[in-house]
């Protein structure tokens, strides 16, 4: 590899506002250099890249998804309904995925991050109906295609409606089947070392979707690997009706109560808690990826982000999946996301700033990533690079609130471990018509 000196941004997101205005020097995979206003470098570079014309970020981290899904989006049947009644109606859909539905949702999906800026990716995939047991292997292969970084969920659901869950019984599995999984795809593909490409987390689905033994051995099964968890919580007020009916405690209660009130575990949604839910939260340092498109969506509620920092959460964010958000551009994410946290605390509590720290370093924090989320010396150099050029951008002041404000979607160029991935808003060697061509089909004979 090169370095490389992407020089003088027109602006440059960086912690506590550290001068980087002469840009960064990449050598290694790695930040090693940020260069002041007016400076050179002091270390010696091989490549220069001018940056005038781009505001440069960390690469976004996208912390809750569901790649599959992307073969849903606004399936009429669905439409207008809130969660349970939104998942009955999918459930028997998703129920019908085979190997080439997961092989090009996921690509599909991973392209569409890529260009929105994103560079590290988590998805939840938890169905596995006969013949998709290899479905995270799948996501795997897809992400080494396109260069991303990714945290993928070994899912799982283990409660049918039979046995008082939501989904139909051909896409639930075993508890020894789903541990004994777990246990391969950790061995198999987890990388724990920083700078990883490949990280394995083990997720069972939701409260109301496996048993509360597979929730507890899942997490004596990620402890004794060294890999975190992750699992959907307190979406809804169905979901805390569905925890007291069958448990007789709250969503919080319950993960106290099997073991996942902890510092490795992050959680999807994290809505409808009470302030002394927060503040246990927060003292066990439990993650929460906020999803608000999903949210609003399914019209779920609204996160409590600043509570929940306060507490000492950490908070990222998550598009969720295409079926409630319906598209997967994580940029568009950080501005939905400024104008949802407005509406609840008010336009002086919250600014772009904020959003920019959700979807960089909050969500780096979530996945236990110190070496992702920030443009920092050592850090891994993973950047989305933004360019202004658009009408919407046209009278901007502040190009880095601009990015926010005026609502930026498409990245001109995206480096990971100091590749670049996506050069001039193309990603090189991926055909797009072909993919979309491709995904539609398998998504009209997934629905027919």
């Amino acid at each position: 590899m090169s370095s490389i000196w992407i020089k003088n941004p027109l602006a440059i997101y960086t912690p506590n506002g550290v001068d980087a205005q002469g840009g960064l020097v990449v050598d290694q995979k790695q930040i090693v250099e940020l260069v002041p206003k007016g400076l050179e470098p002091t270390i010696p570079w091989d490549t220069l890249f001018d940056a005038g014309e781009h505001v440069v970020l960390p690469g976004l981290i996208n912390t809750h998804h569901h790649f599959y899904q992307t073969l849903t989006r606004a399936v009429p049947a669905a439409c207008g309904k809130e969660l349970f009644d939104w998942l009955k109606v999918l459930y028997t859909i998703w129920a019908k995925l085979s190997p080439a539905h997961i092989e090009t949702s996921s690509r599909l999906a991973l392209a569409e991050l890529l260009l929105s800026g994103c560079t590290t990716a988590s998805d939840h995939h938890y169905v596995f109906p006969a013949g998709l047991e290899h479905a995270i292997d799948l996501q795997i292969a897809e992400a080494e295609r396109l260069g991303i970084r990714v945290a993928l969920t070994r899912g799982s659901m283990s409660l049918s409606v039979e046995d008082g869950g939501l989904p139909p019984k051909s896409v639930v599995q075993s508890d020894e089947v789903i541990l004994a999984d777990s246990e391969r795809l950790i061995k198999e593909y987890h990388q724990p070392e920083p700078g990883a490409m490949v990280q394995v987390i083990l997720a069972p689905c939701s409260p109301f979707s496996v048993s509360e033994s597979l929730m507890a051995e899942t997490a004596r099964l990620a402890r004794c690997h060294g890999v975190r968890l992750h699992t959907h919580l307190a979406e809804t007020h169905d979901e805390t009706s569905y925890c007291l009916d069958l448990f007789g405690v709250r969503p919080v209660d319950y993960l106290e109560r099997v073991g996942w009130l902890a510092g490795d575990v992050w959680l999807a949604h994290g809505i409808q808690f009470e302030p002394e839910e927060i503040r246990r939260l927060g003292a066990a340092g439990v993650g929460v990826s906020h999803c608000p498109s999903s949210n609003m969506v399914l019209a779920s509620g609204i996160c409590s982000t600043l509570d929940l920092e306060a507490a000492g959460c950490p908070v990222g964010l998550g598009v969720d999946g295409s079926a409630s958000n319906d598209c997967s551009n994580l940029m568009q994410e950080v501005r939905q996301a400024l104008l949802l946290q407005r509406l609840k605390y008010g336009a002086g509590r919250v600014d772009h700033l904020d959003a920019l720290r959700w979807g960089t370093r909050g969500s780096a924090h979530c996945l236990g990533r110190d070496d992702l989320g920030e443009i920092a010396l050592g850090k891994q150099a993973d950047l989305a690079l933004f360019k202004l050029d658009e009408l919407r951008f046209s009278g901007t002041g502040d190009p880095l609130a601009a990015l926010v404000m005026c609502g930026a979607h498409r990245a001109d160029y995206v480096m990971v471990a100091g590749q670049w991935v996506v050069t001039a808003g193309e990603i090189p060697g991926l055909d797009l018509r072909q993919l979309i061509a491709e995904h539609s089909s398998l998504a009209r004979e997934l629905i027919a």
